[in-house]
Order: structure tokens, then sequence, then C-alpha cells
């Protein structure tokens, strides 16, 4: 990961960490450089140079909802940039998860209901990691020595 802070474990949020809502994911892939929007507005995706790095999931046979059987509708993938970062992100404690579907593939998936349990900073660092890990080194590179590690509620990366 790019800033590493959820793959030690996460930060602690502060009183004002406001939770991430489903127009944040526009939003934050929407900041980062060469960003091409896809898809429709309920399913859209974006792709740094033609690379997804996130997008909206239709229903698929692999994600059922476990209270009601149905497939699940309301899953977003996320690239990640290696399985050591995907693993860190399942089985955290937050509400990051994997299909069988996605075995050995650098993705994790959440739920558009469960986005209310990472924070927006949470959300903006699993996003830029993903646009990281799909952008051309370069780019990913210059703009990440550009802005910098994001800041965390006055608390420090690994103190949650």
């Amino acid at each position: 990961m790019a800033y590493g802070a959820l793959r030690r474990g996460g930060y602690r949020r502060g009183m004002a960490a406001r939770m991430a809502r489903v127009r944040d994911v526009t939003d934050i892939a929407c900041s980062l450089p060469e960003v091409d929007v896809a898809g429709t507005d309920e399913r859209p995706s974006f792709a740094v140079r033609g690379k997804t790095f996130v997008f909206f999931r239709g229903p698929r046979k692999d994600a059922v909802d476990p209270d009601t059987g149905e497939p699940m509708e309301d899953v977003i993938c996320f690239s990640v940039g290696d399985l050591a970062d995907k693993e860190a992100l399942v089985e955290g404690d937050g509400p990051f998860f994997t299909t069988p579907h996605f075995n050995g593939y650098r993705a994790v998936l959440l739920r558009e209901r469960d986005l209310r349990q990472v924070t927006r900073q949470e959300l903006a660092e699993v996003i830029t990691d993903a646009w990281a890990a799909r952008a051309p080194k370069r780019l990913a590179r210059q703009f990440l020595e550009d802005s910098g590690p994001p800041a965390r509620s006055g608390h420090p990366p690994g103190s949650g």
C-alpha cells in the first residue's frame, strides 16, 4: 500500500472522522490524475490510462448475501498492490472481503451498505492505493511524492 496504515492495523478514528458514503468513491477516484469514468451512473468504473482500479459490480453468483441467499447487488471492487495488501484488508477488522472468484487476483470487495464502517480518510487511502497499483509507475510515484501521505485525524499511523 502506498501509505500502509491499513496494512499495519489501521489508525485510530478521530472524533471528527466522517464515515464514507457511496458518493465519496466517485469524488475520491475522480480527484486522482488521469482518471477516466465509464459504466453507468449506478455502476461506474474508474480507470487510469485504461486500467480499471475501482468498479461497482453487478450481481454475480459468487457473492451471495448470507441473510437472503440472493446475489449481492451493491459490491464495489478495489484493486490492491499485491496479495499481502489484499490479505491485510480481508483479514483486518474492516468490512473488506473476497470470494473464490477473486482467489489469486489482486482485488478486494466491499458492499456499499458497509461503507459506513470505513472513514472517508480510510476509503481515500484504499482508492489511492488502488489507483497507484494500476497507474504507470512514473505517474504514481510523481503523484505520491507530490501529495505526501494523507492527514490522519491527528493520530499517527498504526496507533489504532
